[in-house]
């Protein structure tokens, strides 16, 4: 769970890395692709340009790079040669990345084209939340503070929170402990520690926060059909507060905002 600041340092590796791949995708023009072609461009980049690990592929059985997750999609989507990527559409893409033993995971929801306005303010929403549970990460604090102002946040948006997933503690493996919950109560749950490293990562519906497992064991759709976005980072607690290892550069001025 607490990192040694070695662990660390290798852990700022991954993220970096990982970071470097939105970075990359932020310069493709995704629409028109399918979703197998965005898995196997970041597949490739991965392998090759960076020489490291794509972190899911094999992991519990799954097959492919990333989680391509569209439109009412809330997460877990499969790459697939069919399905292709439109203008108006909004897209989450979830990807892992491991180097030298250690992983990295971070998501980021792409508006594609003319998408509605509805659907730009939900994806700013969902970002929002992302960085308003970021910025409650100090020594000290508690995992409810986090998803406190998470919650908080998508409601006066006016959006729902997913409860059914949440962030987790990561490192040597993708998932460990502790869960960190999009919804909670101030000065609940565990106290953050200097060396803990865990995901951030709401997922915000614009209508019922319900959701289901469809028929393939791995798309989570929403019950009303309703849009959903999702933001993550990874992130370490610091002496003095948080660092998130998987920041990209068109994100240095959100932290303190």
């Amino acid at each position: 769970m607490v990192k040694t600041p070695d662990e660390l340092a290798l852990m700022r590796v991954s993220g970096r890395l990982l970071a470097s791949v939105f970075e990359m995708l932020d310069r493709q023009d995704l629409a028109g692709l399918s979703t197998l072609q965005v898995n196997d461009m970041v597949d490739r980049f991965i392998t090759v340009d960076l020489a490291a690990r794509p972190a899911s592929k094999g992991q519990y059985g799954f097959e492919h790079v990333l989680n391509c997750s569209i439109n009412h999609v809330v997460c877990h989507g499969i790459p697939d040669k069919d399905e292709i990527i439109r203008d108006g559409d909004i897209i989450n893409l979830d990807i892992t990345l491991e180097k030298n033993g250690f992983i990295a995971d971070s998501s980021k929801t792409y508006v594609i084209g003319k998408a509605s306005p509805a659907a730009r303010r939900l994806v700013r929403a969902a970002q929002s939340a992302m960085w308003q549970g970021i910025r409650q990460v100090r020594p000290g604090a508690h995992l409810g503070d986090i998803g406190f102002a998470i919650e908080r946040h998508a409601r006066k948006n006016g959006y729902s929170v997913v409860r059914d997933y949440c962030g987790h503690g990561i490192g040597r493996d993708m998932h460990e402990e502790p869960n960190v919950l999009n919804f909670g109560r101030r000065g609940t749950g565990m106290k953050l520690r200097e060396g803990m490293v865990f995901t951030i990562e709401p997922m915000l519906n614009q209508g019922s926060r319900k959701v289901s497992t469809e028929g393939d064991g791995w798309r989570v759709v929403t019950d009303d059909r309703r849009l959903s976005a999702q933001f993550e980072h990874t992130v370490a607690v610091t002496g003095t507060g948080v660092e998130v290892l998987t920041l990209r550069r068109d994100e240095t001025n959100l932290l303190g905002c």
